[in-house]
């Protein structure tokens, strides 16, 4: 228990120092990735898959 206290602190000292400025940052990068048009690509092959698999998986 102490551990994830401690963990849970130094997460946010850290998170903290880095600041809105480092958040908006990542927000950005990350709205950027999910724009690309080959991540979309493979987030398509994903759902599919899965779909796959759950559909096999309620007939049995």
């Amino acid at each position: 228990m102490f551990r994830l206290i401690l963990g849970a602190a130094l997460g946010y000292v850290l998170g903290a120092r880095a600041g809105r400025e480092r958040f908006e940052q990542i927000k950005r990068l990350s709205a950027a990735a999910a724009d690309n048009p080959a991540v979309q690509g493979a987030a398509g092959v994903v759902r599919a898959k899965v779909g796959e698999l759950l559909n096999g998986t309620r007939r049995r």
